[in-house]
């Protein structure tokens, strides 16, 4: 397919080396995706392949994705989110919108990103060791990367993992390999953590049942696919493909998304309620990770099935929130904040 091809757009299931594109007309490889741990980035430039990724592209769908597991753990393990800090490593376009939510529900958050504290200071940062000693709730937002002193392989691995305590939750939607699964099948099995939650694996498709069995959710590597998130990935790689052949499509923006597979406006009666649980409910409404959780135990051999007839699934801006009451104009504050529309 690709032997007399130009250029190359992938997403993450290609893999991008020396056996793919060796003897190829390819000048150009683009994934339209954060990750580009599967293109040989090392091998194209020695062998004047220009490469690019999308980063931050599909930021939005994980910030809705982590909402509506921190809004469903609340709801199950019966806790207020403003009694609860939240860990984020890595805190870059991902990582960031991620802690944001959570500060908007009311977390107590702590960042870990050594390369932005080397770049910018400590001031705002904390270890990771910290985020293993404060945090109730951790969340991986991480490139993999192999070797180094930023290495994020197995950067959870047993020692890790046992430091935790049992109630500290780890939630991972960044890739697999950052966590070591044998070691977090122990510490699960023996109940020393409370819970884990993960949309990525290690040898997915193939995912460890046993794994799956002990996770509070587990879902097939979705959590950047919201229609949103696929546009927005697909927009920067065309453009990138503009610019290095010097096409017209430089400028070429995506139009015409799909409408949500729910109503796009919709009320929520105040009543009650605090900012946080109204901005809550307003998450669990545009998408519940516990129907991907479902679909995903309900057949594991399906991983890759899901994926690729994945429903539409859109992002915050996509929708209007109709207030019953908001006198003190806090809840529309917050649902604006997270990138919602609200009408009074």
């Amino acid at each position: 397919m690709i032997r007399n091809a130009d250029a190359l757009i992938v997403r993450t299931r290609t893999k991008c080396n020396e056996s793919l594109l060796k003897g190829s007309k390819v000048r150009f490889v683009a994934t339209a995706t954060i990750g580009y741990d599967h293109i040989d980035t090392a091998w194209c430039e020695q062998n004047n392949i220009a490469w690019t990724n999308a980063p931050g592209c599909n930021s939005g769908s994980v910030q809705q994705y982590m909402g509506s597991v921190l809004a469903c753990m609340s709801r199950d393990m019966s806790f207020d989110f403003r009694e609860k800090t939240l860990g984020v490593v890595g805190a870059g376009n991902v990582g960031g919108k991620v802690a944001r939510l959570a500060s908007l529900l009311g977390f107590r958050v702590l960042l870990c990103d050594p390369p932005r504290a080397r770049r910018e200071g400590d001031n705002g940062f904390v270890s990771i060791d910290r985020i293993i000693e404060e945090s109730d709730i951790i969340t991986c937002h991480v490139p993999l990367t192999l070797g180094g002193m930023d290495s994020t392989y197995h950067l959870f691995d047993k020692s890790r993992l046992e430091a935790l305590d049992r109630h500290q939750v780890l939630i991972n939607t960044s890739r697999g390999e950052v966590i070591d699964t044998n070691a977090l099948v122990h510490v699960l099995k023996k109940g020393s953590i409370k819970a884990a939650s993960l949309d990525v694996w290690e040898n997915e498709p193939s995912i460890d049942p046993r794994l799956l069995d002990l996770l509070y959710t587990g879902t097939p590597h979705i959590a950047g696919y919201s229609a949103d998130g696929k546009a927005n990935g697909t927009m920067m790689c065309v453009q990138a493909l503009g610019q290095f052949f010097d096409l017209s499509c430089r400028s070429w923006e995506t139009s015409g998304l799909p409408e949500p597979l729910q109503p796009s406006e919709f009320t929520i009666d105040t009543r009650g309620k605090t900012p946080q649980q109204i901005l809550s409910e307003a998450i669990l409404y545009t998408y519940d990770i516990k129907k991907d959780d479902a679909m995903l135990r309900a057949d594991i051999s399906r991983f890759e099935r899901l994926r690729s007839a994945y429903p539409v699934r859109r992002e915050f801006n996509a929708f209007t929130v109709k207030l019953s009451d908001d006198s003190s104009g806090r809840a529309s504050v917050y649902l604006r904040e997270a990138g919602f529309n609200v009408t009074e």
